[in-house]
């Protein structure tokens, strides 16, 4: 049985940042490393805050102007991805997250992957479909209809309808 890629990758990354913490931990010490951490997780959050606003503003703009915003969604998730990344503590994601704020990084990045998704607008689906019920003769004349007197059910025991005095107040 073959491991995807990606499920190795998840498995050994957090191995890798202990390593990392390690080096840096080494090079630094404790508290620059605690620092550093902390600096990065920072950024994260501002650079989502500046990033995500901007990006929001790109999606209004070109909404009305009628264009379908596919490029400035792709470039905005990736965006949050990065703040995420800054967020997450260890120092490999931070590299990677730094990256991807990277314009040209994200767009090379995009050119791998781009490959497999499509985007589609939805004025360009003319295409409709309406879904109808077909109705079943025999079934239609199966149907008897009872006044509330007609029919009552037994409630289970155990059930929360079973006391009638609930309903009474």
């Amino acid at each position: 049985m073959r491991t995807p890629f990606i499920s190795i990758l998840i498995l050994l990354l957090p191995l890798a940042e202990i390593a990392g913490f390690v080096v840096v931990g080494q090079m630094v010490g404790v508290w620059g490393t605690l620092g550093l951490v902390l600096l990065s997780c920072l950024a994260g959050l501002i650079l989502l805050r500046l990033q995500g606003l901007q990006m929001l503003r790109r999606l209004t703009e070109e909404g009305r102007d009628g264009r379908v915003p596919g490029d400035a969604i792709v470039q905005g998730a990736m965006i949050v991805v990065a703040a995420v990344l800054l967020l997450i503590p260890g120092f490999i994601t931070d590299i990677i997250g730094i990256a991807l704020f990277i314009p040209s990084i994200r767009r090379l990045l995009w050119s791998f992957i781009g490959r497999r998704f499509v985007v589609v607008n939805a004025a360009s689906y003319t295409e409709r479909r309406t879904y109808t019920r077909r109705r079943d003769p025999a079934r239609d004349e199966r149907v008897v209809d009872l006044d509330e007197q007609d029919f009552h059910r037994e409630p289970k025991p155990g059930s929360p309808w079973s006391d009638r005095r609930l309903g009474e107040d």
